[in-house]
């Protein structure tokens, strides 16, 4: 697969990553550990090199950064492993923040122990904290830098101000936030200065979460353990107007002999050499579908007919209003 930079600091990458929160948490039962193991390492069969987990994913219990460690041990000096710290575990609705420079430093050391390796390459702050000022964030994580435990500093869902601020304190190789077909709210701000910075660009759920995949049904078929339950995005009124709009999307992909998934990843890649997707997937035969957008070449036509087909993103926000990152 071709390789990708991001940033400035000399992190080098696959085209397409693999996020991991799906093999424990938010989509409904997770994998079981043999074939979490077995999807991950087929990814890296595949070409894949960079796997994102974070201390999130498991509740806490450190069980995502546990699977990706042992399914990538025969391989660890080929692959790119990124985990995130930033969330008050002691929270049950996650919704506390806890970026103070002594809890990072803590949490490092269990993420290096449950990913069984000496150095984390990329450590983002899951989420901005706004008790703690973004300048010991950055500087807390550039002490980690030089001790070796850490390589590449990066950012979730942070703001044009958080980001500025942290890049002048440790600059910063990435930056993670939802971007996909569905959600372009990045695009009026925040993509122009990670590109002014020298800062590359990690889109999550690039795949709206799931509606770019198969057959998606309306949230009240979701058990109340899946994100889709309560996701705006699925709910009546805007579930079928999002549907239709896939209808469109699907009916272009079969023109490039290409799945609807397979052309809203490429439409990411089409955004700019310095984004690389972490689309999750718990199916083999989807990971391969994945990869395979790799391949898909979208003319100057086919992003215009995307952008008539869905302009602004999805119909339905992408979370309620209680869990809007704070930027």
């Amino acid at each position: 697969m071709q390789q990708r930079t991001l940033g400035s600091q000399g992190l080098v990458t696959s085209a397409l990553g693999l996020g991991t929160m799906g093999f424990t948490m938010a989509y409904g039962q997770g994998s079981t550990e043999a074939d979490a193991i077995a999807t991950m390492r087929k990814a890296h069969e595949l070409g894949v090199t960079f796997f994102d987990t974070a201390e999130l994913y498991g509740g806490g219990t450190g069980a995502s950064e546990q699977l990706v460690g042992k399914a990538l041990a025969p391989v660890r000096d080929e692959v790119v492993i990124a985990t995130k710290f930033g969330f008050d575990m002691s929270d049950p609705t996650f919704a506390g923040r806890d970026s103070r420079p002594e809890h990072i430093r803590e949490v490092v050391e269990h993420s290096l122990r449950y990913l069984g390796t000496d150095h984390i390459d990329v450590l983002y702050q899951h989420r901005v904290d706004p008790d703690t000022p973004i300048e010991d964030v950055a500087g807390a994580v550039k002490e980690l830098i030089t001790a070796g435990k850490v390589k590449y500093f990066g950012l979730s869902e942070a703001g044009v101000d958080t980001i500025r601020r942290a890049h002048a304190v440790q600059p910063v190789s990435v930056l993670q936030t939802e971007y996909s077909i569905f959600e372009r709210e990045i695009e009026v701000d925040v993509l122009p200065v990670l590109r002014e910075l020298g800062i590359g660009f990690v889109p999550y759920s690039p795949l709206g979460r799931g509606f770019l995949i198969g057959d998606p049904k309306p949230a009240s078929e979701y058990p109340s353990d899946d994100m889709r339950s309560w996701d705006e995005r699925w709910q009546p009124g805007n579930f079928e107007k999002n549907v239709a709009a896939v209808e469109q999307l699907r009916a272009l992909a079969a023109e490039k002999d290409a799945t609807v998934t397979q052309l809203a990843l490429a439409w990411l890649l089409a955004q700019g050499d310095d984004i690389v997707p972490i689309p999750g997937t718990r199916s083999q035969t989807r990971l391969a579908e994945n990869i395979g957008s790799a391949d898909v070449a979208l003319t100057t036509e086919d992003l215009a007919r995307i952008d008539e087909i869905l302009p602004h993103g999805s119909f339905g926000g992408r979370y309620p209003e209680a869990m809007l990152p704070t930027w």
